[in-house]
Formats: structure tokens, C-alpha cells, sequence
């Protein structure tokens, strides 16, 4: 397939091709995944640059180890943000034209990745859906609403605000570019990613109007449900002709969604103004019945996975499979009604392979579980009303003592991480600190960031809130945050140890609670390295979960539970 993309770039007259992961929507789960069909690289985030000599392939820490076991005889394989396309580039001895779709990639985007060190060629057309033959020919499934009881907040409400922070910002009109944000502001939600509710759709606001753009197929029960009569809709191939029957000067746009195809659109009339779109803040603090939805979820996810937990801690015969464990866990969770399908697709390491940060377990890389593994397993599911996502670590016989010694220290980064003072210590980069500090007292680390930002029934990563070296964005009551310090050693094994957690204010107190409940395995603690305060979270976390719930477990599970505290 390379040979042919090859050939096409000679019909294209250029020297290389750009392929992103990300489709047109920026989202984290890309339809089609054209990444993965030139270079088998299945990670969430990559880019790829095929030249008639070489092919590169830029993945950051979390996927080195993946992206050479999954494409490295057919790529160079290079981690960012330690070296960057135009590091790369810039050692060639000519500048290079590189050819890229101008849907696929915002103008900041192609900034920071190549800067000057190539001239850079939009083709209107794709290059690897020519190869692939890539139509649309999946199954039409329509947008629907969001019941009030759900949401906790009604369309109207939420557009005042978004109006306001647009009045302040004397914003005339804005392009919301990404579709979970426009999910969020009209209370509706979809079937176009495979693991969260997502519509594929993009507006316009202004003063007057809403301008939807969608596939014209899906939109039937929104336009009959949504009661705000403001709302036209269109299709997406009509973006231009609304753009130019719309009045005024200037013209917001998220830098870092919208694509340079339609950038061009939008600045051939207007003044860009390149603003954050503000939904991603506002959406990022959920109201109380957002929190109130996603605290039930994970009771109902916190059963599935303790019954899971207790099968496999308890399996006498040690004949199954990373693959057999992951359907194993589905099954406990779709026994709930109210299950819809996985968050992500589930990682289920054992040994080795839970070295690997964000591994997929496959025909081929498929381990038989052994009882001196360690194993790891993140997961998480998208219920009618919330999103969970949860890792454990466990083992199945006696661990050595350094494995014992390292997971008790992620531990205590993670029990550091949940006991932060927010009145004092409010920042991401800041608890990120916190996470890390008894793994580099051995000098250890863990190449991803402790914590990502949770949608409520939406993307199981969203922004701008996360505990990360690099991110300052103030921790405020009612985000919600992923609490997942972890270690890795290459071709051995890796621990995580996961939980969701929310910001709550009482009084003048602000401080995380747990949303997540599920046990953490005791026989890789070593005790004596925890201090008291430490043994008393840990014994308050197990009892607090027990009581949530007990009444769905089953005498021998309840049993062992206890044994746990």
C-alpha cells in the first residue's frame, strides 16, 4: 500500500505525504483510521510522513514500545516531543514539498510539526482514501437528545452562558469545530466514534442563529426533540454557502479543531479571531447532576469489575488468555442494562506486555495468562447516564519483593495525588509533582501524564483540566479528573493503578473524592513503607467502596472483599 501511496504523490508532484491520525473532527477515535491502514500503527495519537526514500512514523512515550513492535520494519520510529518532524527535515539536504488533505490539519498543527523546514502542499483530495477506495458506506444512525434528568442542565441555559463569555470577548460569531462540544452545549449525543456517544457535527452561533452541519440523515429526531427554534441545520457541503450569506467583521475559531480547510473559508470574509472555544471550559465543570449520574455509574461499574477482580484473583485452573480476561470483563459489565459498550478499548497486559503503556491485546500478541505474571488491566464503560474508566493491577502469586516495593510506591503517588490540598495546591503540574515523588526518590518514572480530564457520557479523555507536567489549567469543583501514576519496565512488566475523582467544595473547602470503586490488590503492598495516614485512606477507600457495593456481590465475593480491608 506504501508503493501505491507512493505513486500517487509522483501524480501529485510532490515529495512526500503527511498522514495524521485524527480524522476531520480532531477527535480521538478517527473514522475512517487511515494512520493505522498505511502503517498498522494502532495508537491513539501519531503522525506519519512517507517519502519516496523513507517512511517516519511520530508517536509520543506513551506508544514507542507499540509503534516497533506494530510498524517498525516499514518506519523510522521517533518519540515527541524529544524529536519533531521538522528536526527531522531539517537534516535533509533540499527542502522538501510535503503534500497533506486541508481537512485533516489545523494551521497550529502544521506549525509546530514542521515549521520551515519544508514547503507544505494541500491536495484536495486524500491520498490514502484513494488507495483504500474509502466510502461512506457505513450504517446511518441518528443523532438523539438527552432527557433533562440526564443532562441536569436545558439548551437555553447553557447557550446564556456560552453568550455571555461571547459578549465579553465582543465575539460576534463563533464556529464550534469539535463535535463533543457542540454534543455538550444541545444536550444531544450520536454513534459516530466506537467508544463514546459522539454526533459527528459542527456549528455556527452568532446572535440570531444556530447553524448546524451534519449528515443531513441523522439529524430527524434532534430537529423534532430540540425545543429551541433557532437551530437550522445543513450539510456539511453547504459550510460555504452559509459562511458567505452570513454579516459582520470578525469571526472566532478554535485553533486547535478547526482545520485549515475551513480556516480558509471562514477568513475569506471575516477577521479570524483564534480564541479556546469557551464550551471546553464550561463543559468541563459538571453540575451536580452530572456528578450525581457519573457516582452511580461507577457504582454499577465497580461491581462488574470487583466480580471480575474476584474471578480472576481466584481462578484455580490458569488456562485463558489476555483476549479471554477482556471478554470476561465485558460480560460482568453487560449484565447491567444500562451498559452501552467499552470507554476505549481495554488494556489487558500480563507480564511483558503490560509494559506497554497503551497495549491492545491481538491474535498475535495474545499471552496465556501465567500465575507469576503481573497483570494489568484499564478499562471502562459508557453507561446511559455517565463514563468510567478504571485501572488495576494484580497479581496471582507471591510478587517479588521489588515489584511489591514499586507498586506500593505508585500507591503512594496516587494517595498524594487524591490527599492535595486544593486550597493551596490547584494546578496540574503541580500535583503532577506530587504523583512522582516517591518513584524518583529511586530515580523511577512513568513516560504519561497522572491524570486526564472525563467527560460525563462523552470522550472518556477531554481538556482542558489535567495533572500533567505541562498543564497549569486551574483544578476547580465539579471537574472531573483520571488519578493514574504507574511504572513500566520494558519486556517485564508495568503497574498502574487508576481511579476517577472529582472536585468538591464544602464550605470553604476544596478537596477530590473518589468516584471510582473497586479494591486494590493488597498482596502488593508492602506495608511497612506506608505511613499511617497512607494505611488510613487505603483502609477508609476499601470500606467506603464495600459499603457502596456489598448488596450486589455474592457471599464468597463479599468474603473475600473483607479480607481485603
Amino acid at each position: 500500500m506504501i508503493g501505491l501511496l507512493k505513486k500517487l504523490m509522483d501524480n501529485e508532484n510532490v515529495d512526500g505525504y503527511v498522514i495524521p491520525k485524527n480524522d476531520k473532527f480532531f477527535s480521538e477515535y478517527s473514522f475512517p483510521n487511515r494512520l493505522k491502514l498505511i502503517s498498522n500503527f494502532s495508537g491513539s495519537a501519531g503522525l506519519a510522513i512517507i517519502l519516496k526514500d523513507k517512511n517516519y512514523l511520530f508517536v509520543d512515550g506513551r506508544y514507542t514500545l507499540q509503534a516497533s513492535i506494530e510498524c517498525g520494519k516499514n518506519f523510522k520510529i521517533f518519540e515527541i516531543p524529544k524529536i519533531r518532524p521538522f528536526d527531522v527535515l531539517n537534516k535533509r539536504k533540499n527542502k522538501l514539498t510535503l503534500g497533506f488533505d486541508p481537512k485533516l490539519f489545523t494551521e497550529i498543527s502544521l506549525k509546530s510539526n514542521f515549521k520551515d523546514s519544508c514547503n507544505l502542499s494541500p491536495i484536495n483530495k486524500n491520498l490514502v482514501d484513494e488507495i483504500f477506495n474509502l466510502k461512506n458506506n457505513y450504517k446511518i444512525k441518528e443523532f438523539y437528545c438527552l432527557s433533562d434528568n440526564v443532562a441536569g442542565e436545558k439548551i437555553i441555559s447553557k447557550l446564556k452562558k456560552l453568550s455571555s463569555v461571547l459578549r465579553k470577548k465582543q465575539i460576534q460569531s463563533i464556529f464550534i469545530s469539535a463535535p463533543e462540544n457542540c454534543a455538550w452545549l444541545l444536550n444531544i449525543r450520536g454513534f459516530d466514534n466506537p467508544n463514546s456517544p459522539i454526533p459527528n457535527c459542527q456549528i455556527i452561533l452568532n446572535n440570531k442563529n444556530i447553524y448546524f452541519f451534519s449528515d443531513v440523515k441523522k439529524i430527524k429526531k434532534i430537529q423534532s426533540s430540540i425545543n429551541y427554534k433557532k437551530i437550522k441545520f445543513y450539510g456539511f457541503n453547504e459550510f460555504s454557502k452559509v459562511i458567505n450569506n452570513l454579516k459582520g467583521k470578525s469571526f472566532s475559531i478554535d485553533r486547535n479543531s478547526c482545520s485549515v480547510f475551513n480556516k480558509s473559508i471562514i477568513s475569506s470574509k471575516f477577521n479570524i479571531l483564534n480564541e479556546t472555544d469557551p464550551c471546553y471550559e464550561l463543559k468541563a465543570i459538571k453540575n451536580k447532576t452530572e456528578i450525581k449520574n457519573m457516582a452511580y455509574a461507577h457504582v454499577i461499574d465497580g461491581v462488574a469489575l470487583t466480580k471480575f477482580l474476584y474471578w480472576i484473583k481466584n481462578k484455580k485452573n490458569f488456562n485463558f488468555t489476555e483476549i479471554d480476561a477482556e471478554k470476561k470483563l465485558e460480560l460482568f459489565r453487560k449484565k447491567n442494562i444500562n451498559f452501552l459498550y467499552p470507554s476505549f478499548n481495554t488494556i489487558a497486559g500480563s507480564g511483558p506486555n503490560g509494559a506497554i503503556i497503551h497495549y491492545r491485546a491481538n491474535k498475535k500478541s495474545n499471552r496465556k495468562i501465567n500465575k507469576k505474571d503481573i497483570f494489568l488491566c484499564d478499562s471502562g464503560g459508557q453507561y446511559k447516564y455517565g463514563t468510567t474508566d478504571v485501572t488495576r493491577t494484580i497479581c496471582f502469586s507471591k510478587p517479588n519483593p521489588k515489584i511489591k516495593n514499586i507498586f506500593t510506591r505508585v500507591l503512594k503517588g496516587h494517595i498524594a495525588v487524591f490527599s492535595t490540598n486544593l486550597n493551596k495546591i490547584n494546578t496540574g503540574e503541580e500535583i503532577d509533582k506530587r504523583a512522582r515523588f516517591f518513584l524518583k526518590k529511586i530515580n523511577l518514572d512513568y513516560g504519561h501524564g497522572t491524570g486526564h480530564g472525563v467527560g460525563h457520557f462523552l470522550n472518556v479523555h477531554e481538556g482542558p483540566q489535567a495533572i500533567a507536567k505541562y498543564n497549569n489549567v486551574k483544578i476547580l469543583p465539579g471537574m472531573i479528573l483520571s488519578n493514574e501514576p504507574g511504572y513500566y519496565e520494558v519486556k517485564k512488566f508495568g503497574i498502574r493503578i487508576e481511579n476517577l475523582i472529582y472536585v468538591e467544595k464544602n464550605k470553604n473547602k476544596v478537596f477530590f473524592k473518589n468516584l471510582t470503586l473497586a479494591p486494590i490488590d493488597t498482596d502488593l503492598i508492602n506495608f511497612k513503607m506506608l505511613n499511617n495516614l497512607e494505611k488510613k485512606y487505603l483502609f477508609s477507600y476499601h470500606m467506603e467502596t464495600y459499603a457502596k457495593i456489598a448488596k450486589f456481590l455474592n457471599s464468597n465475593e463479599k468474603k473475600w472483599f473483607l479480607s481485603l480491608i
